[in-house]
């Protein structure tokens, strides 16, 4: 199933990250990834991008930064948030140097705390990787961060 037009509630589980990945959409663009101990009962495991994902996990190269995303945050935190996008596969920042990706004065409280909370909240782990960042917080759960942090070799 492609992703154009798409709204529900996908999921499958993956045996590499001992998890459910569960993503939702609205209109053709992921809002939501989590990561329950098992996919709803009304959850369905058959679409693209859990190929994708699955393919990912199992160590193929995916940066999927073509995927559509419906982010509902406040702005600043988007500009982390889209600054977190860019961060390359298998390459690792900190939350200092991500609020200087971002515009954001990595010596300013409320800026780094904008960072912070940018990352844990959130909302679409995986797509917007916060295991990239070392000294979080996270909104990725701290088992499935170190199995992608692996997958990655960081």
């Amino acid at each position: 199933m492609s992703m154009a037009g798409t709204s529900g509630v996908f999921a499958r589980e993956f045996d590499q990250i001992g998890r459910t990945v569960q993503v939702g959409f609205a209109g053709g663009r992921v809002i939501s990834v989590s990561f329950p101990a098992e996919p709803p009962g009304d959850a369905d495991g058959d679409h693209d991008l859990l190929d994708r994902i699955g393919a990912y996990l199992g160590g193929e190269r995916d940066e999927f930064t073509e995927v559509a995303l419906g982010l509902t945050v406040p702005t600043d935190q988007r500009e982390a948030l889209e600054a977190l996008r860019n961060v390359p596969y298998g390459e690792e920042v900190s939350v200092s140097r991500l609020a200087r990706l971002a515009g954001f004065d990595p010596d300013d409280a409320d800026d780094v705390a904008t960072v912070r909370g940018a990352l844990n909240d959130n909302p679409v782990p995986v797509f917007l990787p916060d295991h990239r960042v070392s000294g979080g917080p996270y909104a990725t759960p701290g088992e499935v961060r170190r199995a992608l942090r692996r997958v990655e070799g960081l």
